[in-house]
């Protein structure tokens, strides 16, 4: 075996930091990246695919995408100078940690979404990280503390939280987010359709807040890639300039068009989300040695007494989840989405042989 030797030029910040956490796996059932388990609706698809082959190929897309931009905007009622869109909400977060993060700080919780602090590293920004309270809930009084002790930077807001699927109060969100003054706060908002929850009039109520979203989850366009943020024009302009020309491609705008004209098929997929995370969450509550944590998102943890031992036997019966156990506070936890009927009532079985 032989031993790779750095490259002198790559900055001692990219060495340090291991890839992205995720191995590919190939089981029947995929419940491991908070994925909707239904796919677009066959007719928009075929509508989206009669719209691609229309486009000419050879021309470049709008420069940053300016009528997927007017249509997202129309839809969530928002200006489209605030609104930004890139290949994914991932891809923001990495824009946003330059944006505001590099020689300054990116504060967060812990556990979070690792995308955080991973961009956070890799850029070398200060990263702080306070750790969640004991129910999960935000530490509203350590993070204010923090954001008195450091100049101005960036400040995540998961809601629902990533990867425990907790909701905090409006009040507790809206106090941190008045409390954080100059710093620029994003209230990542990718599973807000399971939650209901909806933190817009927050963003409008302050010059540097912004809202991040995804077609990823509750759209089931994951394999397309298209996040967005709700900004203020101002900030948003400043983003813009950090987002490369041309970065959404005809084809994912032309979909994403279909998809916003015909929303109808989301609210139908996230009832039943809800509906049967709540059947999950019930069917599990009585287990003898694992416990289903609460969540408002389309995931759950699911607490066992040996994490690795728990995945491989879910595994072994066909069924893909994500191991959390390597988190602060999450010892046993694996993180677990909610898939289709069949898939659920598979994962029930699976997990009721557990002991």
């Amino acid at each position: 075996m032989t031993t790779q030797t750095p490259v002198a030029g790559v900055r001692a910040a990219v060495r340090r930091v291991p890839a992205y956490p995720f191995t590919p796996t190939n089981e029947p059932i995929k419940l491991d990246q908070n994925e909707n388990p239904y796919d677009f609706p066959a007719e928009l698809k075929t509508e989206a695919l009669s719209r691609m082959a229309a486009r000419e190929w050879n021309r470049y897309p709008d420069l940053h995408a300016d009528e997927l931009r007017r249509r997202i905007g129309a839809f969530e009622g928002w200006p489209e100078a605030g609104v930004v869109v890139t290949p994914g909400s991932n891809v923001l977060i990495k824009l946003l940690t330059e944006l505001a993060g590099i020689g300054q700080t990116v504060l967060t919780v812990s556990p979070t979404f690792s995308v955080y602090t991973l961009e956070a590293q890799l850029l070398g920004a200060r990263l702080v990280e306070v750790p969640l309270n004991a129910d999960f809930s935000l530490p509203v009084e350590a993070l204010k503390a923090e954001l008195g002790r450091h100049e101005p930077g960036v400040l995540y807001i998961t809601q629902p939280h990533a990867p425990t699927g907790v909701v905090d109060s409006l009040a507790a969100v809206r106090d941190l987010t008045e409390a954080a003054g100059d710093w620029v706060v994003v209230l990542d908002e990718a599973y807000h359709q399971y939650s209901g929850t909806d933190y817009r009039d927050l963003v409008r109520a302050g010059e540097g807040r912004l809202s991040l979203r995804t077609f990823s989850k509750a759209w089931g366009l994951a394999g397309l890639r298209l996040g967005y943020a709700l900004t203020s024009p101002e900030l948003a302009t400043q983003l813009q300039k950090l987002v490369p020309a041309f970065n959404v491609n005809t084809l994912t705008q032309a979909a994403l068009e279909v998809a916003l004209e015909q929303p109808g098929y989301v609210q139908a997929r996230v009832q039943e989300g809800v509906q049967e995370r709540g059947r999950v969450l019930a069917a599990l509550a009585d287990h003898p040695t694992c416990r289903a944590l609460p969540s408002q998102a389309n995931f759950f943890l699911l607490r066992t007494p040996d994490a690795a031992a728990a995945y491989a036997h879910l595994r072994a019966r066909g069924i893909v989840t994500r191991r959390q156990d390597s988190f602060p506070g999450l010892a046993g936890c694996l993180r677990i989405g909610i898939g289709t009927p069949a898939e659920n009532d598979a994962l029930i079985a699976a997990v009721t042989e557990l002991r």
